[in-house]
């Protein structure tokens, strides 16, 4: 049986981020740092955190800034640098409470443009990174008119909140995971002009360093995803190809932790994680 813990951490600028934790029975063989996506929160990941209990790993994950039951207003984060040490918290929390274990870095949609992100920027001394359906792009362009209105207001009204325009018919093909997203008072489908920007920015300048990535890192997409990009994971994926490992999963939408084959792609994590998991003395194990 998995255990569950739920706490806040304050963050320097005094925002309270709400966390849960759930632990495996016994010593974990590695623990896993989940980022969320857009608009949703931690407490809609319980299954795929218990499938990695069941494997042995503790899960991690907290609820971003303006998401879920975190405070901040709703859909915004003051700057992306704010964005990713809220992740370098989250690795220290990881850290304290399992010290000597691998840690991985765990990012579904927007937080998979986090993780990428942070992997890139700040180089941390991670076991690996798993991201999926990460928002490097939108599955349809931006038209160009709202690029150059946001740019506008970036500055001039960075918390002006607006509809994220998220489909949740597209997030899955399990009717009722897409009713419970609906009717769930915890999601939200809002973005500040700030965070939304920022999101479109960081997708591209990862793209734009892709060639950087420092870490293992398992890249895993629906090729039938109409939120993000599935060519533009295989872009990344090819400009890293000796570190990356790509897997398109033909048919599937955005949320493949909620898809009819989610037992298969939990599975496909599993396997990695297990290739990638350091011993005790620091060496990765074969």
């Amino acid at each position: 049986m998995m255990r569950q813990d739920e706490f806040t951490r304050q963050m320097p600028d005094g925002v309270q981020l709400y966390y849960r934790s759930w632990d495996p029975e016994g010593s974990p063989r590695g623990v896993v740092c989940l980022v969320h996506g857009l608009g949703e929160h931690v407490g809609r990941y319980t299954h795929a955190a218990a499938h990695l209990n069941s494997a042995g790993y503790a899960v991690l994950a907290y609820d971003q800034r303006g998401h879920g039951r975190s405070k901040g207003p709703r859909g915004h984060s003051p700057a992306y640098d704010t964005t990713l040490d809220d992740v370098g918290s989250l690795l220290e929390e990881a850290a304290a409470r399992h010290s000597g274990r691998p840690v991985f870095l765990y990012g579904q949609s927007q937080g998979g443009n986090v993780v990428l992100n942070y992997a890139l920027r700040r180089k941390p001394a991670l076991a690996g990174v798993v991201a999926t359906s990460p928002a490097l792009r939108p599955a349809m362009p931006i038209p160009a008119w709202k690029r150059r209105v946001a740019d506008l207001l970036y500055e001039r009204r960075p918390c002006l909140q607006m509809p994220n325009g998220l489909d949740a018919s597209a997030l899955c093909r399990d009717a009722e995971v897409v009713r419970r997203y609906r009717d769930d008072p915890l999601v939200h489908d809002r973005a500040t002009v700030r965070f939304g920007s920022d999101i479109l920015t960081s997708g591209e300048w990862a793209l734009a360093h892709a060639e950087e990535f420092p870490l293992p890192l398992l890249l895993i997409h629906g090729s039938a995803d109409r939120i993000t990009c599935p060519k533009a994971s295989c872009e990344f994926a090819t400009k890293i190809d000796g570190l990356c490992t790509f897997i398109l999963v033909q048919g599937c939408y955005h949320e493949l932790h909620n898809e009819p084959e989610s037992h298969e792609v939990l599975d496909t994590i599993v396997a990695w994680l297990d290739q990638h998991a350091q011993t005790e003395s620091g060496e990765y194990a074969s």
